[in-house]
């Protein structure tokens, strides 16, 4: 797929979908998330949270985060010296390289304090493993909630539908590991 440089994610996404000829009721059922919620995706309303962007790589069975590299020279010089991804209350960086046998994905999440998560409870295919570097953090895995302190962390099954909030009054910092298959 030839990606145009200055298409957004959500360009991209669609323009994918529609050459696959995918309708976006499908890409939901297939990823579990809501029509709404993706077509706000596409529309560039909102930015695609990891959870998101790995459910939709397993479906459209590409790399995703290709998808989301701009391939301006401006845009790659930014991203070396900060690639963070803004969204609704939390923040993530990329810690290790995208590719299409990597399973393995690190990212150092951050969570303004006080906020809980809005929206639909994200999931994807693989593990995930979190760890506090600073803050505390509540988290959600289907039915059960774990309130975790600087210094704890907790693995579990990423395809559960999954939240995370930041319930103190200092942003939460953390080690996100996830393993896709």
């Amino acid at each position: 797929m030839i990606k145009k440089v200055d298409e957004s994610f959500g360009d991209r996404i669609r323009r994918l979908r529609e050459a696959k000829g995918i309708s976006l009721e499908v890409v939901s059922h297939d990823t579990g998330y809501p029509v709404n919620f993706l077509k706000e995706i596409e529309d560039g309303k909102k930015a695609p949270p990891v959870a998101v962007v790995l459910q939709l790589g397993r479906v459209f069975k590409i790399d995703m985060d290709q998808l989301q590299e701009n391939r301006d020279k401006e845009a790659s010089r930014r991203r070396q010296t900060s690639h963070k991804k803004r969204v609704a209350s939390y923040a993530y960086v990329p810690l290790t390289r995208p590719g299409e046998e990597k399973h393995l994905r690190a990212y150092r999440v951050t969570i303004d304090p006080q906020t809980d998560h809005k929206g639909v409870e994200y999931h994807h295919e693989g593990e995930e493993f979190v760890y506090v570097l600073r803050g505390g953090l509540t988290i959600s895995v289907g039915q059960n909630t774990s309130t975790l302190k600087k210094g704890e962390c907790i693995n579990f099954d990423s395809s559960l539908p999954h939240k995370l909030s930041n319930p103190t009054h200092e942003k939460a910092e953390l080690l996100v590991v996830i393993y896709v298959p």
